[in-house]
């Protein structure tokens, strides 16, 4: 029973440290954001989608709770946005996300990674410009037009609509985001989001595999083992 319950063991330790770190993750993207505009979710509509998608993902409720309470509160830490970008192994173009309350420090330890890695770690707008920066869901559905339609009419600034088996995906810019999730659910208040989220989207896939693709998946591991890292996005394809 040894290896079996030691392997079992290792196994639910990665587990709970994953779901830690999404924790860790949501708690202070949470707190961040209602710092910044309340902590009340009916007036900060970029809070409310936030703590939608943590429950999505099973966020705890004293996790979201322990951060609203810490957001209203005087002083606390002062995490600012932070994105960098370069070049993977592999080739692979990659944006990395941060909410950071130390600069030198975040862009040290992500230096270290790029480093360690064998990468190369590009200046501000190296990258960033194949990537659009944009608002997305997606849900079941086999017709684009009547969703098209919906957005139309609630004025949405809309980027993209597309079905294709039998996923409905729209894209429109970030600003976009709760005035497009509202027509949405005004158009089918049953809706389920497979995906909604803020997120970069890569002009052109780079295909990875072999080698190139295991040390581009130690990069992308390392980076989100980076307690400052959010989300890492890149255009890196499986072949």
């Amino acid at each position: 029973m040894g290896r079996a319950f030691n392997n079992r063991k290792e196994s639910m330790a990665k587990t709970a440290a994953t779901k830690t770190k999404i924790y860790s993750k949501y708690g202070r993207s949470i707190y961040v954001c209602a710092k910044q505009g309340g902590t009340d979710p009916n007036g900060n509509t970029t809070l409310r989608s936030l703590i939608d998608r943590a429950k999505k993902d099973q966020v705890p409720t004293h996790v979201i709770e322990k951060a609203l309470d810490k957001a209203s509160g005087a002083g606390g830490e002062d995490f600012l946005p932070a994105v960098y970008e370069g070049i993977a192994p592999g080739g692979a173009l990659v944006l990395i996300s941060a909410l950071t309350d130390n600069p030198n420090r975040t862009f040290g330890e992500i230096r270290g990674v790029f480093s360690r890695c064998k990468a190369k770690l590009g200046s501000q707008g190296s990258v960033s410009h194949m990537f659009d920066h944009r608002a997305m869901f997606v849900f079941a559905g086999d017709d684009d037009e009547p969703v098209l339609e919906a957005l139309m009419e609630a004025d949405v600034d809309v980027s993209d609509v597309e079905a294709d088996e039998g996923m409905v995906t729209v894209l429109v810019p970030p600003t976009e985001f709760f005035k497009a999730k509202t027509a949405l659910q005004e158009m089918n208040p049953d809706i389920d989001f497979e995906v909604e989220e803020i997120t970069y989207l890569p002009h052109v896939d780079h295909e990875l595999a072999g080698d190139d693709a295991e040390q581009f998946e130690r990069f992308v591991g390392m980076m989100n083992d980076l307690e400052d890292v959010q989300d890492v996005y890149h255009n890196g394809k499986f072949a």
